[in-house]
């Protein structure tokens, strides 16, 4: 599986020169580095919970955890510039031919190593200025050591994007020359910065279009920005550093973690094989087993991609064998690989209650009521478009899904060790993710031994660090371009706007319904909660709208973002994963996003669904 997400969740460039003995040992370094870097990340908090009934205590545990994540952030972004996996938002290179993908990945890969250039200067800058003020992080340890990882991946990141940038050397030492020729037309010719902030822009929606990583489109738009305004450009590894360092964020690596195991290990199979023997028999039973067991998923490795990835392969045979047409198959499977991002612990329900200073317990309690609903939904469409004759059912065995149950029943438990670690304040957010991380582990390696410890752990933990990491990398920058964003007063201009603009909530929530929809297709979720969740929030505020509520009808939206046409994130990857042409996954997904839009109006003009657990737990 990991192959397959490797090659479909990146930008396509031009492949890196192969490494010789000290590049081998050097990206072996790397891998070592995350791998340990995250499983020190699980430990630091079992340990502090082990300790908590006696009288020894870990000083400094929470900056180290806080200062491990920030590591993890830039290692992944590291590895995945060497292995041409930063993520980004266009794929149009996809329709280029040879000569002009080549020119496409020459300019967008010279563009995007000049904005990275100047994030490690603004990076080195944040450093000094914290070498000079004298600050200690922990057992006497300076804190701009601590900080010397953030210009030191950013130059790393500059390097490789030339590497990727074209094919052989000459190509390469072009690209170096056009980062440095951008580079030097910022800082040396003579016209006002304010002057260049607009065709800077353009140059950069260019290089975006044509492949340039989302941390770049974000990381750039704020340095323009801040650059045109005369703003220090240290703002920027600032807010990175305060986002990154969040105590809280731990939470999201050791949940996808957790994640990763399960569909590494032989958990798809087994999971298929429960709802199966407990659906089999019914109408739809097919369809049921694909929404349920992709919700599963999803809810924890937050990426919906990586669900269609790992289980279309499992998926499809078995609505063949129930006779579903090529057409209901796709749109089913696609519609569903993005079905759990409701469900807790997922990602995104983590970084709203971040970024939006909510408690996470209770975006977690809010999701699962209008999670049901989709999946009720999706499941539904499910049966009324399964085939009404020519199918032989299968008849419900109790030996069979007694079975089942009993082989699958340690990773049926996951989703109650998770909560119930949580809920009964046992347990902070970031420990209970540390609980659940081991105990995937434990259940994968030890108890079913799909897993091998030697041969396997390493690489599903510096997959796993390369997705979070840079997906961490994203929201480091985006933070960036959101204070500028709020340095620039634009949150107040907003919610005057729209107050002065629309009087009623309903119809309020009706055009944040269809903005969010649009941003969806266009954005990556995570890099959407960083920028849109601070100007959002107030204007809902002034509506009257609970924030809690507010977060799932944002989280829903974003959820049909990944299908919508023509440019949804999982159309490109369920396209990849089953060779089918975009206009067959166009016209496939339509019929399923219709109900699943039905679903997300209900949610946005039914507070109730969202509010009431959050209230009855409160």
């Amino acid at each position: 599986m990991t192959e397959r997400v490797r090659e479909a969740s990146g930008v396509s460039t031009p492949a890196a020169p192969t490494p010789g003995k000290w590049g081998v040992a050097f990206r072996t370094g790397e891998n070592l580095a995350i791998t340990l870097c995250l499983g020190a990340m699980v430990l630091i908090p079992l340990a502090e919970m082990a300790l908590r009934s006696t009288t020894i205590v870990l000083p400094g545990s929470g900056a180290v955890q806080s200062h491990l994540t920030l590591f993890l952030c830039m290692l992944g972004g590291m590895i995945a510039a060497r292995e041409g996996r930063l993520l980004a938002l266009s794929t149009v290179t996809a329709f280029l031919r040879d000569r002009a993908k080549a020119a496409a990945a020459l300019f967008s890969g010279s563009f995007a190593a000049a904005i990275t250039g100047v994030l490690f200067l603004a990076a080195y800058r944040f450093m000094m200025q914290t070498r000079d003020a004298g600050d200690i992080l922990a057992y006497g340890v300076p804190r701009w050591l601590a900080q010397a990882i953030l210009p030191l991946g950013f130059g790393l990141i500059a390097f490789r994007l030339i590497l990727h940038a074209a094919k052989g050397w000459k190509g390469r030492v072009a690209a170096l020359v056009m980062a440095c020729v951008i580079l030097a037309l910022v800082v040396w010719l003579p016209v006002d910065a304010e002057q260049l902030v607009f065709p800077s822009l353009v140059l950069l929606l260019v290089a975006t279009i044509l492949g340039a990583p989302i941390f770049v489109t974000l990381g750039g738009a704020a340095l323009i920005l801040l650059w045109g305004e005369a703003f220090p450009i240290e703002i920027m590894p600032i807010r990175h550093y305060e986002q990154v360092t969040n105590p809280s964020l731990p939470a999201i690596p050791m949940f996808t973690l957790a994640g990763y195991l399960l569909a590494e290990g032989g958990a798809p199979k087994r999971l298929v094989r429960v709802f199966q023997a407990l659906t089999g028999h019914l109408r739809g039973g097919p369809a049921i087993v694909t929404v349920l067991v992709c919700a599963f998923f999803t809810s924890f490795t937050g990426a919906s991609g990586v669900t269609i990835l790992a289980l279309g392969g499992l998926l499809m045979p078995v609505l063949a064998a129930a006779r579903y047409s090529e057409k209901n198959a796709l749109g089913l499977l696609t519609g569903s690989g993005s079905i759990g991002l409701l469900f807790p612990p997922c990602l995104p329900l983590i970084l709203y209650a971040i970024i939006a200073e909510i408690d996470i317990g209770r975006m977690f309690l809010a999701g699962i009521i209008p999670g049901i609903l989709m999946v009720l939904a999706a499941g539904t469409w499910g049966v009324l478009r399964s085939p009404k004759s020519g199918v032989r059912k299968q008849p419900f065995r109790w030996a069979e899904a007694g079975n089942a149950v009993r082989d699958a029943k340690w990773e049926l438990l996951l989703p109650v060790v998770a909560l119930t670690a949580l809920f009964s304040g046992f347990a902070t957010a970031v420990e209970a993710s540390a609980i659940t991380a081991l105990y995937a582990f434990v259940v994968e390696a030890l108890v079913y031994r799909d897993l091998s410890v030697r041969r396997d752990l390493p690489k599903v933990m510096a997959e796993c660090g390369l997705l979070v990491g840079a997906i961490l990398l994203i929201l480091g920058v985006a933070l960036g371009f959101t204070g500028y964003l709020i340095m620039a007063q634009v949150p107040d201009l907003l919610i005057t706007w729209v107050t002065d603009t629309i009087e009623s909530p309903l119809l309020f929530l009706l055009a944040l319904n269809a903005f969010l929809l649009l941003a969806g297709c266009i954005m990556d979720i995570f890099s959407a909660i960083i920028v849109i969740v601070p100007l959002m929030v107030p204007i809902g505020l002034a509506f009257g709208i609970d924030p809690v509520h507010l977060g799932i009808i944002f989280l829903a939206n974003l959820e049909l973002g990944y299908l919508t046409p023509p440019v949804g994130m999982n159309l490109f990857l369920s396209s990849y994963r089953f060779n089918k042409p975009m206009p067959f996954l166009w016209r496939s997904i339509i019929p399923i996003l219709l109900v699943l839009l039905a679903g997300v109006l209900l949610i946005t003009y039914v507070p109730f669904m969202s509010t009431f657990l959050p209230g009855l737990f409160q």
